[in-house]
């Protein structure tokens, strides 16, 4: 019986670890080894409460406080057994009765995003409907095309245990123990229940993320992590404005977000900007697909004394298609099926990324009221910049200032003679606005924005790291990028 039970738990170890089903596994209806890949999807996918927890309101638009930090195995010591019925299919079925009508829709929303991830949504929605045989089959073709997919292959184990008849099924007890203090068991499930909850709680239409006040056309993508919900958003930008595409499950730093210091394993929360592509042949395979490196730290980062860099977004090791929520040094890691995507479009120096705790999506016009303030200040310091008025000009500038160029830096008020020399007496239009808004405490803005004077085609492309300080708004640091 001993021997049997380590069998049993030898099956369940392997999906865990390898990400896949043994080729030699004995699947049959009467056969007890599959009482413990029951137990084994009871754990992953069913913790008390987490069907009616995900299809709360996430407060997308308002003041979420979810913290993407929260280690995983935490929610493993707090999983208890559920009934001997309870399966993958029960979660997808309280998904499904959660949100009737707009499952389809979303499950056709992620198709664009990632093929792999709309088909696992689709297995829970079938078997959601009572529809147990469709959802078998579309999981056997998913690991087929996946076999590194350990969710998908737990939840194909699932499935297929759902065959065995009751009086065949019995629990294993000491195989529950040792799974439910598993922490790859723990971090699987956790990654069901994210990627549910982006399933249910979408976006609302028309708006996005409040950091996006103004975005130039010539960023024709916008990037935004939401930490919270192990998302990557993927925004698309036009004369009509932004866009949501598509949308990605990530994994974040081991320790959380809100990076510090160097080697502390956190993923950093900000504005940045993509600043290469890095070739995979140049990369060991544990970057999988390629590389985005970001500009961490930012300037406003470096203002605050954080440390570290090398923060990229990057793929996952060939043998493996997602990692768990919480599972990088800092990076953001996508499956390599998605950043191939994201590859085809990012531009290098353009496209903004922006990582929060959690996201708060707007709408355009509340977007355009919140730059007003900002929009009046660039006004009012480009024309006393025009104007000659150096006492005037130094009011916008903070006295630790910085300016960075190719060719030289200058540091405090030392800019302002080389500003109005610069500008005085001619006219000037700015071109290409963007604004970025951050706000964890201390209030930013980055404003990124070509200017040519009159009479002549090309002028220099600013981006702009300004402080609000009360009503006012300071510069404090300035890259001139071309």
């Amino acid at each position: 019986m001993a021997n049997s039970q380590g069998k049993r738990r030898g099956v369940v170890a392997d999906i865990v670890r390898r990400g896949r089903l043994p080729k030699n596994a004995p699947f049959r209806r009467s056969g007890n080894m599959l009482a413990a890949l029951v137990a084994a999807s009871v754990l992953l996918l069913t913790a008390p409460g987490s069907a009616d927890a995900s299809t709360k309101p996430s407060g997308t638009t308002t003041k979420s406080k979810a913290n993407g930090s929260r280690p995983t195995n935490q929610a493993a010591r707090e999983a208890k057994p559920r009934a001997k019925k309870t399966s993958a299919a029960q979660t997808a079925s309280a998904a499904s009765r959660s949100t009737p009508r707009k499952a389809a829709a979303s499950s056709a929303a992620l198709q664009q995003a990632n093929g792999a991830e709309a088909r696992l949504i689709a297995v829970y929605e079938l078997f959601g409907r009572g529809q147990p045989r469709p959802a078998l089959a579309k999981a056997r073709d998913l690991v087929r095309d996946y076999p590194n997919f350990q969710l998908a292959q737990l939840v194909y184990a699932d499935l297929l245990a759902t065959q065995v008849p009751p009086a065949h099924a019995f629990s294993d007890a000491s195989g529950i123990a040792r799974l439910r203090s598993d922490p790859a068991m723990a971090e699987l499930r956790e990654e069901s229940q994210r990627r549910l909850q982006a399933l249910r709680d979408r976006p609302p239409a028309g708006t996005v993320p409040s950091q996006f006040l103004a975005l130039s056309t010539r960023s024709r993508y916008a990037i935004a992590v939401d930490a919270s919900r192990s998302r990557l958003y993927l925004l698309e930008n036009s004369d009509k404005g932004l866009q949501l595409v598509a949308d990605y499950y990530v994994s974040v730093g081991k320790s959380g977000i809100g990076k510090v210091a160097e080697g502390d394993a956190r993923t950093p929360l900000g504005v940045y900007y993509i600043t290469s592509s890095l070739d995979p042949k140049s990369l060991r395979d544990f970057y999988g697909a390629g590389a985005l490196p970001i500009n961490y730290p930012n300037p406003y980062d470096v203002r605050r004394g954080k440390t570290g860099g090398g923060i990229w977004l990057h793929g996952t090791p060939p043998q493996q298609f997602a990692r768990a929520p919480l599972a990088s040094d800092g990076c953001v890691v996508m499956a390599n099926p998605d950043l191939k995507q994201l590859l085809r479009k990012v531009q290098i120096g353009a496209t903004p990324v922006v990582t929060a705790r959690s996201l708060q999506w707007i709408s355009p016009p509340q977007a355009q009221k919140e730059a007003q303030s900002f929009t009046s200040a660039i006004a009012a310091w480009k024309d006393a910049r025009a104007n000659g008025n150096e006492a005037q000009l130094k009011k916008f500038y903070l006295p630790e200032f910085q300016r960075n160029n190719n060719k030289k830096s200058i540091e405090g008020f030392s800019v302002l003679h080389d500003e109005v020399e610069y500008a005085q007496g001619k006219r000037v239009q700015f071109k290409d606005m963007s604004y970025l808004h951050w706000r964890d405490g201390d209030e930013t803005m980055v404003a990124t924005f070509g200017e040519v004077f009159e009479g002549e085609k090309s002028g220099r492309t600013r981006r702009q790291y300004w402080l609000r300080q009360g009503s006012e708004w300071k510069l404090f640091h300035e890259e001139i990028l071309g």
